[in-house]
């Protein structure tokens, strides 16, 4: 999961792709370089493919399987799974032998994207070193570094996020610092940079510092960017100037997703389920997104390739969601209307293992009234039916936005409903949550976020297993019907409903 802004949506553009769509795929296999792969039980679909029989199907050992095989990979590749790499490659094979000896017929396209490296990040005030990170795609500064005054961006509903934000003040010249939130950081250095800033500095608006952080697309990085941590904020933006030095380099190279689909059901109504396969460069991804990969992963061997459902389930993992849902973006941005027009929704699962877990469901209906909108109609309905299934496990489910930072943005973005559940990620638990739930009130939901300590070892396996069943609850569902009261739009009225999208 990519650290967006809370309630920005970043679509990736400009980037060449293959024939993404399932029916179009090529399924030969490529040549990735990773290891070969042991030979792989294949387990006896579930009897009755439906909500409850994927779930109880789902177990802890099962998944707890497929995250070790994982953190084998990212051991035996630079500590990492992340796009791009060896790594990334040993885990499409894992999954392709697991899918394809399940039976299923399983395609790799591949998609090019812009891959982001950084040699140096500095900043100082007033001669005092101060960390900073550049956000994926930033350009470089000069080798000796960019000095200009600061600009304090001023502190409102949305900061920095329109041009008009700035009225009155003299933005040319000037390095602006900017609070993160509400949309995403492309757009923040866009405004600047359009009104002659030189340089952005965005300071993280929750505790810790801003790692991971992308612009979106290379094509819209203008000037330089780093991000700070909220306790370095203040002085940062009082500063009467500030040097920065960035030495980055970014690159055209290739990813794959991996798309699987059953041979049986209505394929005019295609539930879609899918996890991103790339962790950063950072770390193995175990939690991010290693455990919605073995959520998803299970419920299709459990399924089963030929299952006895209502309707097609299309299993989903995407490659270089880390860098700006990349995969995901150019997957959908492949896909004919009528290939749109088939898919029913789409539900996703990024992170379900967190160690200090919470237990979110995508807020579809913004009952919230937090950030974003609500999602495409239908989306309200999947937030209801894994909100009563979470009840019916005894947890009161609380909602998470639709903020940008995962796989739902490009689907909701064309008008397919979406959903799923979430353990949480580096926003902080509250102490009603943490009352809730159990855990530590005033800490991250994960900790370990985007760092090489994301291993299986720091995995809630509790929330592991509980969240694993939910996904094959949700995934037999709608497997079996996409209509009734916790349905989706369906026809004539699924037409009518994204018409205006």
């Amino acid at each position: 999961m990519p650290p967006i802004s809370k309630s920005g949506m970043s679509l990736i553009a400009g980037f060449a792709v293959g024939a993404l769509v399932l029916a179009g795929c090529s399924s030969a296999p490529e040549e990735s370089g990773a290891e070969e792969q042991p030979a792989v039980s294949v387990p006896t679909p579930v009897a009755i493919a439906d909500g409850p029989g994927l779930a109880d199907a789902i177990t802890e050992d099962a998944m707890v399987a497929h995250l070790e095989e994982l953190e084998a990979i990212a051991s035996a590749h630079d500590g990492n799974r992340a796009a791009g790499t060896s790594g990334y490659d040993a885990s499409v094979d894992y999954l392709r032998g697991k899918l394809e000896a399940a039976g299923f017929e399983v395609q790799t396209p591949e998609f090019e994207f812009d891959q982001f490296s950084v040699e140096t990040e500095s900043l100082s005030v007033d001669e005092q070193d101060v960390p900073v990170a550049a956000l994926t795609y930033s350009p470089s500064t000069s080798d000796a570094g960019l000095t200009a005054r600061v600009l304090a961006a001023p502190t409102d509903d949305s900061p920095g996020c329109e041009a008009t934000d700035y009225d009155g003040l003299d933005v040319s010249g000037a390095i602006v610092v900017v609070d993160r939130g509400v949309c995403p950081f492309g757009t923040k250095q866009a405004v600047a940079a359009d009104l002659g800033a030189v340089a952005v500095v965005v300071v993280n608006n929750e505790p810790g510092p801003l790692d991971g952080a992308t612009l979106g697309d290379a094509d819209i990085a203008q000037i330089p960017t780093g991000g700070v941590s909220q306790e370095d904020g203040p002085a940062v933006a009082a500063a009467p100037e500030l040097t920065l030095t960035l030495d980055t380099e970014t690159v055209t190279t290739t990813s794959r997703n991996v798309i699987a689909q059953t041979k049986t059901g209505d394929t005019d109504n295609v539930v879609v389920a899918g996890a991103h396969l790339d962790s950063v460069l950072e770390g193995p991804g175990i939690n991010d997104n290693g455990t919605g990969v073995a959520a998803v992963l299970e419920s299709a061997l459990q399924l089963g390739a030929e299952p006895d459902v209502t309707n097609a389930v299309r299993f989903a993992f995407w490659g270089a969601e880390e860098l700006g849902l990349v995969g995901s973006s150019k997957y959908v941005e492949s896909l004919s209307e009528e290939d749109a027009s088939n898919i029913a929704l789409y539900l996703n699962f990024d992170m379900i293992g967190s160690p200090n877990a919470g237990y979110l469901a995508y807020d579809g209906d913004d009952s919230d009234q937090v950030g974003a909108p609500a999602g495409p109609t239908g989306s309200d309905a999947i937030e209801r039916m894994f909100v009563e299934r979470l009840q019916a496990e005894g947890i009161a489910a609380g909602g998470t936005d639709f903020d940008g930072r995962s796989d739902y943005g490009p689907f909701i973005a064309v008008g397919i409903p979406a959903g799923g559940v979430f353990s949480g990620a580096d926003d902080v638990k509250t102490p009603e949550q943490a009352e809730e739930w159990g855990g530590i009130a005033g800490e991250a939901f994960d900790e370990n976020y985007h760092t090489p300590e994301d291993t299986l070892a720091n995995v809630d396996r509790e929330a592991l297993a509980r969240n694993a069943s939910v996904v094959g609850f949700g995934i037999g569902t709608y497997a079996q019907s996409v209509d009734g009261p916790n349905g989706v739009p369906v026809d004539e009225g699924r037409i009518a409903a994204r018409s205006g999208q």
